[in-house]
């Protein structure tokens, strides 16, 4: 299993700092899930300078996948662990210390998976939306007034599979709340598929899509990973694992269908390894698309045209280590914050907000085996 983004979090978004922006006084802190490690560790990070400093490990606890409350000082911890457990975790903003308020499972089908591959919240429902892989299923999870979580208020199951051996049954990898917020897409790695369901704004419920075709085909053996909707909410961009493409597509919100526009490799065109597509993140304002390739462990920036949405490469560049799992865009959009699984580093890389390029910063920070990284809210 290859457990992913944004993750997380919200649909990862780089932004543009403004530029009344006042520097923080105090670190930020983030944390670090480590895959197959059991733990969670805390970071310090100057948003100042973009220097990242270890607190230790913070928590105890099965982690596939962090996601920060957007809001509150809150966790929220996918663990491999079968029944797809939900970790809540209160943070202290002083010292950073995690403390547990309980624990939800997923998984509503009693289907025995785990192995979360993504959380992510939707603020409007106070919902928590949940992939998880193995056992092939989206859930949506209410999250109470003081942060913990109820049981499933919806669990819809994936079907179908693809010709790669990894393929033999679905596997969602992301739960996306669509524009207009009729529908919630989930990229299924297994079924070659982005499947359209229906979702209740005021409940956060997911259901089959009354109408519309249900569902995205992509080429056979493409994997689909992880999916960004631009601003616009006409236009989508979809990455997919096992080619390592970014494709666009158009969005229409009234039939929750998804069109076909463009496809391009995120691979330079002399690479010969294994192809691994991980993750994608668009900016706010539109102009840029950001991927991460695990296979030649880079980070890619793509231009978007602004009247068709079509993608153009801007860079290429090496991802600081190996296996580029994650990354996260830091809220003042000046830094990508990369975790690099395999070779036990988060990196941090400077974002120019108007060319869209990346810098490496050369800080960075040996964690083990690092998947996701979640900025708490200040």
């Amino acid at each position: 299993m290859t457990a992913t983004a944004t993750a997380a979090t919200l649909p990862l978004t780089a932004g543009a700092p403004s530029a009344e922006a006042t520097p923080q006084a105090r670190p930020d802190l983030l944390y670090v899930g480590s895959w197959n490690g059991g733990q969670v560790h805390g970071v310090a990070f100057d948003p100042v300078q973009g220097v990242l400093t270890s607190n230790g490990p913070m928590a105890q606890v099965s982690s596939g996948w962090v996601t920060a409350h957007p809001d509150r000082p809150l966790l929220y911890v996918g663990s491999q662990l079968n029944g797809g457990i939900v970790t809540v975790l209160a943070v202290d903003r002083t010292t950073g210390a995690l403390t547990r308020l309980g624990q939800v499972s997923t998984d509503g089908g009693a289907t025995a998976g785990g192995g979360l591959s993504y959380l992510g919240v939707d603020r409007p429902s106070r919902t928590l939306l949940v992939a998880n892989f193995e056992a092939g299923l989206a859930t949506s999870l209410p999250i109470h007034r003081d942060g913990t979580l109820g049981a499933p208020v919806s669990v819809v199951v994936d079907t179908g599979s693809g010709p790669s051996p990894r393929q033999s049954g679905p596997h969602p990898h992301q739960v996306v709340v669509a524009p207009g917020r009729r529908h919630a897409l989930v990229p299924d790695f297994g079924a070659d598929r982005v499947f359209v369901h229906g979702f209740d704004g005021t409940t956060g419920a997911l259901s089959q899509a009354e109408t519309g075709p249900g569902a995205y085909a992509t080429d056979a053996g493409a994997g689909p990973r992880r999916l960004v909707f631009h601003p616009d909410g006409r236009k989508a961009y979809l990455l997919t694992e096992l080619t390592a493409e970014l494709q666009l597509l158009d969005w229409n919100g009234r039939s929750g269908e998804l069109a076909h526009r463009q496809s391009l490799a995120i691979d330079s065109p002399d690479f010969t390894g294994t192809k691994s597509g991980a993750e994608l993140a668009i900016s706010r304002d539109g102009r840029f698309v950001y991927a991460s390739s695990r296979g030649e462990n880079t980070l890619v920036v793509y231009e978007i045209e602004r009247r068709t949405g079509s993608l153009s490469l801007l860079q290429r560049i090496p991802s600081g280590g190996l296996k580029p799992w994650s990354f996260t865009v830091h809220p003042s959009g000046r830094w990508l914050l990369v975790a690099n699984e395999a070779s036990s580093t988060v990196d941090v890389f400077a974002v120019d907000p108007r060319s869209g390029l990346l810098t490496g910063t050369g800080n960075s920070l040996p964690l083990p085996n690092p998947d996701s990284i979640a900025v708490c809210a200040r």
